[in-house]
């Protein structure tokens, strides 16, 4: 697993952010007070879905078509059977942290 360290971001609950990590993009976002990154792109329709939103249950919300996921495991739960990509999130002492699978950095 590779760890990107994440640049400071100042975000109120629910809301997304987009985070440039060497000219790849993904999502971020505060959820219960806990910080969760996924894909930048809807699977279904290539939706920016930082111009979604993450609703009371915890689901991120595609803005074209409201395509709901869970924002901690990517599961579709409107039923479309499409999947989220999810990172994982880390705290640490010097700031937070993104982590990709070997070789996925290259292509999400």
């Amino acid at each position: 697993m590779y760890w990107y360290k994440l640049p400071e971001i100042q975000l109120p609950e629910n809301n997304i952010a987009v985070v440039d990590l060497s000219n790849k993009k993904i999502c971020v976002t505060k959820y219960q007070d806990n910080w969760f990154a996924f894909a930048y792109l809807c699977p279904h329709a290539s939706g920016l879905l930082a111009n979604g939103y993450v609703d009371i249950t915890g689901n991120v919300v595609c803005p074209v078509h409201r395509y709901k996921f869970n924002i901690r495991n990517g599961r579709s739960t409107t039923g479309e059977g499409y999947y989220l990509k999810t990172y994982p999130i880390e705290a640490r002492t010097d700031g937070m942290y993104v982590g990709f699978e070997k070789g996925l950095f290259d292509i999400f």
